[in-house]
């Protein structure tokens, strides 16, 4: 007899790879791989490894709505997790190279880290590129320091910050998997 979290899931497998059939979206699973803390000082974890889905609903614009989660090893190497959506706009798009795009926009979420505020969940935005084909990606994010300094009200630890530039990949499950 499997225990419930075996049953659950499984339950949650079939779900994700069942919903992207019904909305006619794409599914991908993300790698958290890398941070690059600009003009840094200081020594931070920039081996962000971790996982986590991406789904984009069917459109017919070149307006993009995501919706994503994760969960990775942050910058002070402590366990984070997010989830939130994006709208982003279709920059470029070619049948070259198994469909080579490139998207832009903007991503909010809100994120859980220890060292802030206790761990409670808090909001992000942060401006992202995206650039890939129908079967991989990559998702380029940045927070500049400003945004942290206005936003939060707190001053970053390493003062020669001046920004993190977060890098991911992402793989499309359903033709991974030869669904689609």
């Amino acid at each position: 007899m499997p225990s419930s979290r075996t049953a659950i899931s499984s339950l949650l497998v079939s779900l994700l790879l069942s919903a992207p059939a019904a909305f006619g979206g794409e599914l991908s699973a993300v790698l958290n791989g890398r941070s690059v803390h600009l003009n840094a000082t200081e020594d931070w974890n920039e081996n962000n490894f971790g996982f986590g889905v991406e789904y984009q609903f069917a459109t017919a614009t070149r307006w993009k709505t995501v919706l994503m989660a994760n969960g990775f090893r942050d910058s002070s190497d402590e366990a984070s997790f997010m989830a939130g959506g994006g709208l982003h706009r279709n920059l470029y798009a070619s049948d070259v190279l198994q469909g080579l795009y490139i998207d832009a926009g903007l991503s909010a979420f809100f994120m859980s880290r220890r060292d802030i505020d206790g761990g409670r969940p808090f909001p992000g935005a942060l401006p992202s590129l995206t650039l890939g084909n129908r079967f991989v990606g990559f998702n380029i994010a940045y927070l500049p320091r400003v945004a942290v300094e206005k936003l939060y009200d707190v001053h970053m630890i390493d003062d020669g910050i001046s920004g993190i530039i977060y890098l991911q990949f992402k793989v499309n499950v359903l033709r991974l998997i030869g669904r689609r």
